[in-house]
C-alpha cells in the first residue's frame, strides 16, 4: 500500500512498484484516482471516502508518505512480518516533532516482528542507474504539477505547503533567475 500516492515521491513509488512486478494499494485524494490509476495502480482508495488505515486490510509493505496516521493505526495495517517504510515527515508531530512517527518506529523495531524503517533520500549510483533504465524504457514517467522558474521559489514553496500537488513541483533554474 502506498498512502499519499499521487504526490512527487508517490508517484514514482507507484510505477516503480508496478514495474517491479509488485501489487500496489494507492491511497489518495478523489481529484488524484485517475492520475494513479493511470500510473498503474492496481487499487486506488480515495482516503476521503475510505479509511483503509483502520479497515481492518493488512499488507505486506506499506509506504507512508507524511500522513495523519500514527504509527499504531499504521501498524496495524502490516501482516505480522510486514515492513512499514516512512517517507518525509509524518504530519503528526508530537514531542519528537514532525518525524516522530517513525522516530518511534526506528526505536520499536528491533522488539516487534515487523520491520518499521524511515527511508531517507540517499542517492547512489546503483539506485539512479536502475531509475534512469526504467525512465528510459518508458516503465516510470516522471510526473510533473507545476513548474516554477527560480525568481518564484517562495510561491512554490507555498503551492507546495497549501496543498496536494499531483506530482512533483519543479524549479526551472533557467527561467526568471535574478
Amino acid at each position: 500500500m502506498i498512502n499519499g500516492a499521487s504526490g512527487g515521491v508517490g508517484t514514482f513509488a507507484v510505477q516503480i512498484a508496478r514495474a517491479l512486478g509488485g501489487k500496489t494499494t494507492a491511497v489518495c485524494s478523489t481529484a488524484a484516482m485517475e492520475l494513479v490509476r493511470s500510473l498503474g495502480a492496481n487499487e486506488v482508495i480515495d482516503y476521503t471516502a475510505e479509511d483503509v488505515i483502520d479497515s481492518g486490510r493488512t499488507f505486506d509493505l506499506v509506504v507512508n508518505i507524511g500522513g495523519l496516521h500514527s504509527l499504531r493505526a499504521l501498524r496495524r495495517t502490516l501482516t505480522p512480518r510486514g515492513t512499514l517504510a516512512g517517507v518525509g515527515g509524518s504530519q503528526r508531530g508530537g514531542l519528537l516533532g514532525p518525524g516522530s512517527v517513525m522516530t518511534r518506529g526506528a526505536l520499536l523495531s528491533p522488539f516487534v516482528s515487523q520491520r518499521l524503517v524511515s527511508v531517507a533520500g540517499k542517492g547512489n549510483r546503483p539506485d539512479l542507474e536502475t531509475l534512469a533504465t526504467m525512465i528510459d524504457a518508458g516503465e516510470v514517467t516522471p510526473v510533473i504539477d507545476r513548474t516554477y522558474p527560480l525568481s518564484e521559489v517562495p510561491e512554490a514553496m507555498r503551492y507546495q505547503e497549501e496543498g496536494h500537488p499531483k506530482g512533483n513541483v519543479v524549479i526551472d533554474l533557467e527561467d526568471g533567475g535574478a
